[in-house]
């Protein structure tokens, strides 16, 4: 019988399930950047690697920060590699036209996600568990979804990162029941499931566009959602 519930961040709470590399090659595409996808992946994998090691996202950032800062560092490498060739005023309006799209899109998906989190926390204790940066408190209340999680377990705060099963496990300490009393909902089948389903949680996977075209054995989480309204169904 289910408790309490897990629920991870980024590409679950704000993009349906879909990886946010794919959610900003398809923002790319729609604005005409003339760039390749494996152009992209590298700016985008550069820039992600950049910011795990460095404290460029400070603690006051909000989503809106923290997204212009991902897209000032990622076209930074595509026009540093020769791979876009565009001039300052292009740039400027390019980036600006694409980070208001996507925050836009966001702002929407968290409006749904606060309205199922508004029902679940009617019913359970619930707790995030996230890879981030420091500043997802100031996001969450940037969302309007500060108010359903008793306890908040960051990456950068704890000091551990999914696919570590002992970040899962800080959840289910925090949430002071027993793993299997626990259900944990999660996008990324490496980062979310495998690591809960170790850590003894019962799973449900948010499936959605993921970043390569790898197959999972969908046997292993104990459900398989397409939206988040899905977690209200009994």
């Amino acid at each position: 019988m289910i408790k309490g519930y897990i629920f991870d961040y980024g590409g679950t709470l704000d993009t349906a399930g879909c990886h946010w590399g794919k959610v900003l090659w398809r923002a790319y595409q729609n604005h005409r950047v003339p760039i390749k996808e494996e152009e992209f992946r590298e700016a985008y994998v550069t820039a992600e690697r950049f910011l795990g090691k460095n404290p460029v996202i400070k603690p006051h950032f909000t989503f809106y920060d923290t997204l212009e800062t991902k897209l000032r560092l990622q076209m930074e490498h595509l026009i540093a590699s020769g791979y876009w060739n565009v001039n300052k005023t292009d740039y400027q309006r390019l980036k600006n036209d694409i980070l208001q799209s996507l925050y836009s899109q966001v702002k929407h998906q968290t409006n749904t996600s606060a309205r199922v989190l508004s029902e679940l926390s009617k019913r359970y204790p619930m707790v995030l568990v996230s890879n981030f940066y420091g500043n997802i408190s100031v996001v969450l209340k940037e969302f309007f979804l500060d108010g359903y999680f008793c306890k908040i377990i960051e990456s950068a705060v704890v000091g551990i990162r999914k696919p570590d099963p002992e970040i899962f496990l800080l959840g289910v300490k925090a949430l002071g029941l027993k793993p299997h009393e626990i259900i944990v909902v999660g996008d990324s089948f490496t980062k979310d499931i495998i690591p809960a389903k170790k850590a003894g949680c019962k799973t449900i996977w948010f499936k959605g566009e993921g970043w390569t075209e790898e197959t999972f054995d969908e046997s292993i989480p104990d459900k398989v959602i397409k939206s988040l309204e899905e977690c209200l169904e009994k």
